[in-house]
């Protein structure tokens, strides 16, 4: 099972294929291509950036890194990720932070950058993946990351209570975040992690009709006090599969700023919270470990350019 970031939407995926055509002969003579564990890991070169490049699994955009400007969040999901992650403390100040799944570590190395001194463990099951972008797009060295091979539960169940100050599940095998890593006793350990200000960040995957999507969100709200929702409009109304990043905390969190720097993206999202997140959920049950299914598999639309 590989842990790795998940679907990108497909814009993201479109810039993918047009750095490939444009890039011509000599970016596919760059691009690094594998068999891992998950399928088969492409690191294809961002023409428009010397040292960027995407990840790629069985054809599936993952993450994109700069290893000039690794502050630079590329994908619509991650640049969310990245707006919980800058406001879970005051500007600059180091956390603890565990990532569930590890993909190009593309979150873990942000907040190297952008909180030096941050102390951070990362959980991938995919040790071929680790291998390959360890080999081409190598950690800072000086960075406080570790990353732990093995599922992201387990390793999540050897952290110390209380430990983290952010917790960031971006989980998936293939295109699907596993079952077990979706219900409320989940939570409850990511929960048990968390400092008690702390923020837990997810990325998730649906499209219509959006029951999974409502499904997290009721879960979540059967473990966390204060959640908030950040998505496409278009993925929000049930008409596109894609990405939607929720952020949960048992301290309330910063809705008004998130709110406005996740509208001033270059692909502006839209922000749930409070009785407009309780509508949306429509009434769904939380999900345990005795219910719980994997994420639903994208449509083949989903990855066009």
């Amino acid at each position: 099972m590989a842990a790795s970031p998940g679907v990108c939407p497909a814009a993201d995926n479109g810039r993918v294929a047009r750095n490939r055509q444009r890039g011509g002969r000599a970016a596919a003579d760059r691009t690094v291509s594998e068999a891992v564990d998950g399928g088969v890991a492409e690191l294809v070169p961002d023409r428009d950036r010397p040292r960027a490049w995407t990840l790629l699994v069985d054809g599936a955009p993952q993450s994109h890194v700069d290893l000039d400007d690794p502050a630079r969040l590329d994908f619509a999901y991650q640049r969310r990720l990245g707006h919980v992650a800058d406001l879970a403390a005051p500007p600059g100040r180091p956390l603890h932070a565990v990532h569930l799944g590890g993909g190009a570590f593309t979150l873990a190395r942000y907040l190297a950058a952008t909180r030096p001194r941050s102390t951070q463990q990362v959980a991938e099951i995919d040790a071929p993946l680790v291998g390959l972008v360890r080999r081409v797009l190598p950690l800072d060295p000086a960075a406080r990351i570790r990353v732990r091979g093995g599922d992201a539960r387990a390793v999540l169940a050897r952290v110390p209570d209380d430990w983290a100050d952010l917790v960031i599940a971006d989980v998936f095998r293939g295109a699907r975040t596993p079952a077990h890593l979706t219900s409320t006793e989940f939570l409850t350990e990511a929960r048990r992690v968390l400092r008690p200000g702390g923020v837990y960040a997810a990325n998730l995957t649906d499209g219509p009709p959006l029951a999974h999507l409502r499904g997290q969100v009721a879960t979540a709200a059967a473990v966390f006090p204060e959640l908030a929702l950040a998505a496409d409009p278009v993925v929000l109304r049930g008409r596109r599969f894609g990405n939607a990043v929720l952020a949960a905390s048992a301290v309330p969190l910063p809705v008004a700023e998130l709110t406005r720097r996740v509208a001033g993206d270059p692909h502006p999202g839209r922000v749930l919270h409070g009785r407009e997140l309780v509508d949306f959920t429509g009434g769904a049950s939380a999900v345990t470990d005795a219910t719980a299914k994997a994420s639903p598999e994208p449509p083949p639309s989903a990855f066009e350019p």
